[in-house]
């Protein structure tokens, strides 16, 4: 029954904003994009923070009109950075936490846009990138550990910005082909061809990609930092071969294929290869 109802609720905005397209096009397109772009989940408050997160040194940056919140356990001077993904937030680490705790590293994880703490509603992978950035900064981490977008996010600002101080990057269960993930939207909603065609202009405008460049697979092989990708083969969010088409182009990289840790990649065997992986010549 749930299913029948979802299925004709996202029917009924995607009719609402092909309709809309004939009228308004440009409206469309920004209603189709918000609704793309804006998380539903992983918002927190500050007075239901979760106790993890309540351990730990917090810390709020501001950028332009954002600003985007940090959560810190101190440690030694060896920084780890954490990225999570879509519809999440900073304590989406609490399970890999004590295997990271084990090596005494200072441990920093940051709230994406529209998540967590952070401002705003959208949420865009430029924006993230422009985010880690500021922490790189001001924190230098050596490493840089990413989930699911906020893999590819990490993907994305290595290629992009080209920080030598990242010694090893982790990327867990990320997408590379960020066309498929707006293809599957577009089929989702049933939107027509202007709509289609609105939402790759508007990529093309407001972050200079083309959406067939826009690949984590292209990043990846611009990197040349060291990596570990991990990808479970039953992972229904991002297909198994997402990974298999980062770790293709990645030239110093390992590549780690788990089975039944799903998307979360939740898993203590896991764990246990990512602290090995960081802090092998420790």
């Amino acid at each position: 029954m749930k299913k029948t109802l979802y299925f004709l609720f996202t029917k009924s905005i995607g009719l609402y904003i092909n309709f809309l397209s004939f009228v308004s096009p440009d409206k469309a397109t920004q209603l189709a994009y918000s609704l793309f772009s804006e998380p539903r989940e992983g918002r927190l408050t500050k007075s239901k923070l979760p106790k993890i997160l309540r351990e730990t040194e917090s810390r709020t940056f501001k950028h332009n009109d954002e600003y985007f919140q940090t959560y810190t356990w101190k440690g030694n001077d060896t920084v780890i950075l954490l990225v999570h993904g879509w519809e999440s937030n900073a304590s989406r680490w609490k399970k890999m936490l004590p295997y990271l705790k084990e090596s005494g590293s200072t441990i920093i994880a940051i709230d994406g846009p529209a998540h967590g703490l952070s401002s705003g509603k959208e949420f865009n992978i430029p924006q993230y990138a422009t985010f880690i950035d500021i922490v790189v900064k001001e924190f230098k981490p050596q490493y840089l550990i990413g989930h699911s977008l906020g893999g590819k996010t990490c993907l994305y600002y290595q290629s992009k910005y080209q920080n030598d101080s990242i010694e090893k990057m982790v990327i867990l269960g990320a997408p590379s082909d960020f066309k498929i993930i707006l293809n599957n939207y577009i089929k989702m909603l049933s939107l027509n061809s202007t709509i289609s065609k609105g939402l790759e202009t508007h990529y093309l405008d407001h972050f200079k990609l083309q959406l067939e460049h826009f690949s984590g697979k292209i990043f990846a092989s611009k990197i040349k930092t060291k990596g570990l990708i991990a990808h479970d083969t039953e992972d229904t969010v991002v297909l198994f071969e997402e990974g298999k088409k980062i770790a293709s182009t990645w030239k110093d990289s390992i590549f780690i294929e788990t089975n039944g840790l799903g998307h979360s990649l939740h898993g203590d065997e896991l764990y246990k290869k990512v602290s090995e992986f960081l802090f092998e010549s420790k």
